[in-house]
């Protein structure tokens, strides 16, 4: 294979591949016009470094004075400022006479404070290009070169309208009653603090991804990059929508319209991305039928497809929307991608497909799953790592819990989605449940089903609250399980929902923590100080949801109420709603973070769980795992572009 050539240029490493080069198998035109792009990039370095000189020499504004009498002042222009523009790339900035000097100082310091940050982000971008290994500039070089190859023939294609699609039925999406008065309160109740929480960021954190409710500002984390997004907008729309809260939801629409540009210089999880914006923007379309989502969930898939591009095609944990660039999580078993986030992909992908007539997004789904079809499973578990150079497994760690969950989950609501068409899924599904019986599920020394993790050959008895999800997930594949066993598992949901209750009430707060260990005397209780917290989750109250609606036992409304008021006794402050510390405190210490799932998550199956069940009934909706629920598509004889005919 031809080494790439590095490029120096103005502090930064371009790369291009010599003539010839094998890795690549586009030949001498695509060659040409990659040369002449990197001489284009070559040109605009030149012009930005002429310029940077320029506005870099000393400042002689103080020894010498501007004459800004009559004459008019021509500046560079550099991002549209307000004046009007000319054709030439600069800014006429109108004389007034002496009055104007220090507007005209003023703004000549704001430019040059411009170009020294643009300077400065150019010289860190260098850096981090400089501490990438041989093997991720070669990632870098084939996805830029991809890259520019694309944006060459959608130029020449111009925009493709998307076609008109059937809207599968949509049933229950409102109201949802229910008749005892008592239950009804309690929904009422659910529903005010959704306004709380909703309201507090409005307020004080509007357009940000998420709110800090005791500093009362916006707050984001890595997942969403350096950008605006507004996660917690776009997460809630459907919460909002289910809860009649219409005012609230039309405020989140507008603000989609004029502000969600995803457009941005921005590195961003392809998992968090996906299930968040894409789940959230298809839900909002099929619950309200407005274009602008769609249209939205489509621009941001497609900057989501490079991250495809490894010799695998198991995509990259993080994908940059801008360039295309993805990389993977550094403390991710040597380079690999995460089993939970290239296999949770499926439920939006299979949508987009649907609504777009482009198979693209079911091929890149279907890919995965029929590479790891054929891939050894060590005691039929999937390890949580994968590595998308090699193909090859990472350290042999197998979760229910973080880094594994919706994995599984998917599988099952590949099937459901597909009217259970989608035979293969829930083979594979039944398959990994049987052998995470056989080798996690295990009953405690006082009688509590726990889900551990397989770690180094052997069990650890600790089980993440993220995990307790898998209770709801057991009841929901309870029908249509091989062997007559859906009553088995109908009771293995109802055990494992008793357990992530007892951690819950074994706390001070009435609580869940974040793990909790069965060893040592211990059962259902967090041992170290960094497993004590909780941050809004809702995955017990999901399950608690799920039982409720296969079984009716008034347990379960009775538990997420206990939940539900504990949230609002110890979560609730004047900004918001807060995570806390330590769940086995009685004065918890904030962690001053809404999480957008809270919205979108935890109140959602609160306020559903004290609906009648003809609010989103399941046999017509699935929900993805952030909680947006997708119509079940009844496809009948239609085939999905690209798939092959469904067998029942």
């Amino acid at each position: 294979m031809t080494t790439p050539a590095l490029l120096p240029l103005s502090g930064r490493r371009i790369p291009t591949l010599s003539p010839g080069a094998s890795s690549f198998p586009h030949h001498r035109a695509t060659l040409r016009l990659s040369e002449k792009f990197i001489l284009l990039l070559i040109l605009s370095a030149f012009i930005t470094l002429c310029f940077g000189a320029f506005f870099f020499l000393p400042d002689n504004s103080k020894h010498k004075r501007f004459d800004l009498g009559l004459e008019d002042v021509l500046i560079p222009h550099i991002d549209s400022p307000k004046e009007g523009k000319h054709g030439s790339g600069q800014v006429i900035i109108h004389g007034q006479g002496g009055h104007d000097e220090n507007r005209h100082r003023e703004e000549e310091e704001s430019l040059r404070d411009k170009i020294r940050a643009d300077h400065e982000r150019a010289l860190q971008e260098a850096k981090e290009k400089l501490r990438k290994s041989r093997e991720e500039l070669q990632a870098v070089i084939q996805t830029e070169k991809a890259k520019v190859i694309e944006d060459l023939k959608k130029k020449e294609m111009g925009p493709k309208p998307l076609p008109p699609v059937p809207m599968p039925k949509v049933v229950g999406i409102s109201d949802g009653e229910p008749p005892e008065l008592d239950v009804k309160e309690k929904r009422d109740k659910i529903r005010e603090m959704m306004k709380h929480a909703w309201d507090s960021y409005r307020q004080y954190g509007w357009g940000h991804n998420e709110l800090k409710p005791l500093a009362k500002k916006g707050h984001s984390t890595n997942i969403f990059g350096n950008s605006q997004l507004g996660a917690s907008i776009v997460d809630a729309l459907d919460t909002l929508y289910i809860m009649g809260l219409h005012e609230e939801f039309k405020d989140g629409q507008e603000w989609i319209e004029q502000n969600l540009d995803f457009s941005v210089n921005s590195e961003v999880s392809v998992f968090e991305v996906n299930i968040r914006f894409i789940g959230g923007l298809l839900a909002a379309y099929y619950l309200s039928g407005q274009e602008v989502f769609k249209v939205k969930a489509v621009q941001l898939a497609e900057k989501l497809l490079p991250a495809f591009n490894t010799p695998t095609g198991i995509p990259w944990a993080m994908v940059n929307l801008k360039s295309g660039v993805g990389r993977n999580w550094g403390w991710a078993s040597a380079g690999s991608s995460i089993l939970a986030e290239f296999g949770t992909l499926h439920m939006e992908f299979v949508h987009l497909t649907y609504l777009t007539g482009n198979p693209v997004y079911y091929q890149k789904v279907m890919h995965i799953r029929k590479l790891l079809a054929k891939m050894d499973r060590p005691n039929g578990l999937y390890p949580n790592y994968l590595n998308p150079r090699t193909g090859r497994w990472g350290q042999h760690h197998t979760s229910l819990g973080g880094l594994g969950d919706s994995f599984y989950e998917y599988l099952l609501k590949a099937w459901l989605m597909s009217d259970k068409t989608d035979s293969e899924a829930r083979k594979t599904y039944d398959d990994a449940i049987e052998a995470i019986e056989r080798h996690l599920i295990r009953k405690s020394n006082g009688g509590l089903t726990f889900i551990g993790e397989w770690k180094n050959g052997h069990l650890e008895r600790k089980m993440g609250h993220l995990a307790c999800f898998a209770g709801g997930m057991f009841a929901l594949g309870a029908d249509g399980s091989p062997d007559d066993k859906a009553g088995h598992y109908l009771q293995l949901g109802a055990e494992i929902a008793h357990t992530c209750h007892e951690s819950y009430d074994r706390t001070v707060l009435k609580l869940g923590p974040e793990a909790f260990k069965f060893d040592s005397g211990l059962e259902a209780v967090a041992v170290r100080q960094n497993e004590k917290y909780y941050i809004l989750r809702p995955e017990v109250i999901e399950t608690y949801w799920y039982m409720w609606r296969f079984t009716h036992d008034p347990k379960y409304r009775q538990w997420g109420w206990e939940a539900a008021q504990a949230i609002d006794k110890y979560c609730r402050v004047s900004g918001g709603f807060s995570g806390v510390k330590d769940v086995y405190s009685s004065s918890p210490t904030y962690d001053d973070v809404q999480q957008s799932f809270f919205l979108a998550e935890t109140l959602k199956y609160l306020y559903l769980l004290f609906s009648s069940d003809d609010l989103m009934p399941l046999e017509s909706w699935v929900f993805n795992t952030e909680a947006h629920p997708l119509p079940v598509l009844h496809l009948g004889n239609i085939t999905l572009p690209g798939s092959e005919p469904a067998q029942r």
